[in-house]
C-alpha cells in the first residue's frame, strides 16, 4: 500500500513538474512571438509615418504653388475678369501667349 501511495504521489509530483515546465516554455515562446509582432508593428508604423511625412511635404509644396498662382491671379485681375473665373481667365491668357510665342518661334526657325 505504501508503495502504491508513493507511486501515486510521485506521479502527481512529476505531472505537476512537467506542467510547470510546459507552462514556462509556452510563456517564453508567447513572449518572444509578442515581441516579434510588436517590433514588426513598430517598423510598419515608422514606415507609414515616413511615407505620410513625404506625401505631406509634397502636398504642402503643391498647396504653396497653388496659393502663389492664386495670389498672382488675384494681383493681376482687371476689369475684364470677373471674380468667379479669374484663375481660368489667367490660365487662358497664359495659354494664348504661349501659343503666340510658339508660332513666333516656328516663324523664326
Amino acid at each position: 500500500m505504501l508503495l502504491i501511495g508513493s507511486g501515486v504521489a510521485g506521479a502527481l509530483w512529476y505531472s505537476d513538474k512537467q506542467q510547470a515546465e510546459l507552462t514556462a516554455a509556452i510563456e517564453q515562446q508567447t513572449a518572444r512571438q509578442i515581441a516579434a509582432v510588436q517590433e514588426d508593428y513598430q517598423l510598419q508604423i515608422a514606415q507609414l509615418q515616413s511615407g505620410f511625412a513625404t506625401e505631406i511635404t509634397q502636398l504642402e509644396g503643391k498647396v504653396n504653388a497653388l496659393n502663389e498662382l492664386l495670389t498672382f491671379a488675384k494681383d493681376n485681375t482687371t476689369e475684364k475678369t470677373d471674380n468667379s473665373n479669374q484663375l481660368y481667365t489667367q490660365i487662358n491668357e497664359v495659354n494664348k501667349k504661349l501659343n503666340e510665342l510658339k508660332k513666333s518661334l516656328d516663324v523664326l526657325k
